[in-house]
C-alpha cells in the first residue's frame, strides 16, 4: 500500500508561481511512475507530468517551459514536486498526485490551485 499526501496549492495571481509537493509513504520502494494530473471544472482529468524511477520525465507540450517535475527518492518515502511558473487562469484546477506500483494505481486527495486576480 502507498499513501499520497499533496500540499502547496492555493490562490495565486496570474503570472505567479507555486510549488506542489506530494509525499509518498508505505511501500514506496516498488513505486515506478509518479505523476501529476489536474482536473478543471467541467473537464476531464488530464496528465500534467510524470517521472519514472530512473528519472525520465514527461511533460505535456502546452506546459513545457513553465512547469517542472522532480522526484526525490529516500529509503522510506518519496517526495514528488511540481514547480509551476507563469501561471494563468487556465491552470486553475484540482491537482492530483498519482503513483503506479506494479498493477496498482494510487491517488492523493488533490490540492486546489486557483489562479485569479
Amino acid at each position: 500500500q502507498v499513501q499520497l499526501v499533496e500540499s502547496g496549492g492555493g490562490l495565486v495571481q496570474p503570472g505567479g508561481s507555486l510549488r506542489l509537493s506530494c509525499a509518498a509513504s508505505g511501500s514506496v520502494r516498488s513505486i515506478n511512475v509518479m505523476g501529476w494530473y489536474r482536473q478543471a471544472p467541467g473537464k476531464q482529468r488530464e496528465l500534467v507530468a510524470d517521472i519514472d524511477s530512473d528519472g525520465s520525465t514527461y511533460l505535456a507540450d502546452s506546459l513545457k517551459g513553465r512547469f517542472t517535475i522532480s522526484r526525490d527518492n529516500a529509503k522510506n518515502t518519496v517526495l514528488l514536486s511540481l514547480r509551476m511558473n507563469s501561471l494563468g487562469t487556465e491552470d486553475t484546477a484540482v491537482y492530483y498526485c498519482n503513483a503506479e506500483q506494479y498493477s496498482k494505481t494510487y491517488w492523493g486527495q488533490g490540492t486546489q490551485v486557483t489562479v485569479s486576480s
